[in-house]
């Protein structure tokens, strides 16, 4: 008789995330997740921001119930944190006040072992993260990618069998966060780690293509799982080899597609009014014009070409495009992005006459723009609180990104002359705009 198959380690099967509006309607996060996360198995969920994958990290390792749907932890229901599942964050989340040793040992609080055995197990997991010798060092003596080491061996002395990761190391600099990345993947290819899977979220095309086995790209609004990616690259991986380069080239074309479709989508919802904008600067709109209209790339580039020089990655480029895209600057098409006859004219402008096309885009494309500004038209004093766009915004956005959406609009509206605004008092106005 056959022996039963092990069950995934991790399942999600038609999981929603909603979120509470003002009015007390449901604005989706997620919607019909399926995922199964196998034995021996690095699982990427790459994204843009507001596609919530975080969200999806924290419905995995039990910190928030979903909305509705199952999710199943070693084929049983999970109802909140388990035993066997750590998590690394993004951020280090040490305690200053503790020593190296006693932030690790908090690993095995929920645990209550013998404190002698915390002990040996805590020095383990010291020794096989590299930090041998920094067991009485403060979190304040350490480097960044020490600290995150740290955090590392917190979440392995409890020999996780699932080890959710979160962005763990976006907060590096490069060649530091490279280096981590080697030794985990070393550790891992090596068996030398208890954990028998990873569920890692990251905004790096290139990382989720160097360390996971498969990627699930998510779309946003709310997020769907856009397309499963198998990565059957022998490890270790070269950036620099065709086959690497084929799959990072298609993820952008994936992500490049789907933006523009969501942007499409979301032009249409109450007339436009409900536009998430991204909240890029004037200076990184322009400069980003300038180089795509340089004789480098002539006004046309893919996106995975232009992102390493830039050294930008998916949560700087995609809202940069997605900004020229929106005021009709530029074009987003099959993974490439491509000045419009605006953009190149916008390129070779002197100042007084990019604020004055800027302007007649904002109009023209960003309806919250021109509605703010009607509004002060219409209104004897010229003035109106943010709070009236706000809630007007959070009919239809998460509440975070409609205040970034209405820090955009503030930047691009000062920018263009189209408004002023007082961050002191919260009020839009036309003082000092001429009318």
């Amino acid at each position: 008789m056959m022996p039963e198959a092990a069950p995934p380690v991790m399942e999600l099967h038609k999981v929603c995330m909603a979120f509470a509006k003002p009015s007390g309607q449901p604005l989706p996060v997620l919607a019909d997740i399926d995922v199964m996360l196998h034995d021996g198995e690095i699982l990427g969920l790459l994204g843009r921001s507001g596609s919530g994958k975080s969200t999806m990290l924290r419905i995995a390792g039990g910190l928030i119930k979903a909305s509705s749907g199952d999710v199943l932890y070693r084929g049983k229901p999970l109802t909140g944190p388990a035993e066997g599942i750590a998590v690394v964050f993004q951020t280090f989340a040490l305690y200053p006040w503790l020593t190296v040793i006693e932030n690790v040992e908090l690993g095995l609080d929920a645990l209550r072992l013998p404190l002698d055995e915390v002990r040996r197990r805590a020095l383990s997991a010291i020794d096989l993260i590299g930090l041998d010798g920094f067991q009485s060092a403060y979190p304040r003596e350490l480097s960044g990618g020490m600290r995150q080491r740290v955090g590392f061996a917190r979440a392995i002395v409890s020999d996780p069998v699932l080890l959710l990761m979160d962005e763990p190391f976006s907060a590096l600099d490069v060649l530091t966060a490279e280096t981590l990345r080697t030794d985990f993947l070393d550790l891992w290819g090596g068996h030398q780690l208890p954990t028998k899977a990873v569920l890692m979220v990251t905004h790096n095309i290139e990382e989720a293509v160097l360390m996971c086995d498969r990627i699930l790209v998510l779309g946003a609004n709310p997020g769907r799982i856009a397309a499963e990616l198998p990565v059957p690259l022998p490890q270790p991986r070269n950036r620099l080899d065709a086959p690497f380069h084929s799959i990072v080239d298609e993820i952008y074309s994936i992500l490049t597609s789907r933006m523009a479709e969501a942007i499409g989508v979301q032009s249409r919802i109450h007339g436009g009014l409900a536009q998430q904008l991204p909240d890029v600067s004037i200076n990184r709109i322009g400069g980003f014009i300038e180089t795509l209209a340089s004789p480098s790339y002539g006004g046309h580039a893919d996106m995975a070409k232009i992102a390493p020089p830039l050294a930008l990655e998916i949560n700087d480029l995609f809202p940069i495009a997605a900004a020229l895209h929106i005021l009709e600057f530029a074009e987003l098409e099959d993974g490439a992005i491509k000045l419009t006859a605006a953009g190149r004219v916008f390129a070779q402008s002197g100042t007084e006459e990019r604020k004055r096309l800027f302007r007649e885009h904002l109009l023209r494309f960003v309806p919250l723009a021109a509605h703010i500004r009607r509004v002060l038209d219409e209104r004897e004093e010229h003035r109106a609180q943010r709070a009236r766009f706000d809630y007007e915004l959070q009919d239809h956005l998460h509440r975070t990104e409609a205040d970034k959406t209405l820090r955009a609009v503030i930047g691009w509206g000062r920018y263009a002359e189209l408004f002023a605004y007082d961050d002191r008092r919260r009020m839009f106005s036309l003082d000092h705009i001429a009318q």
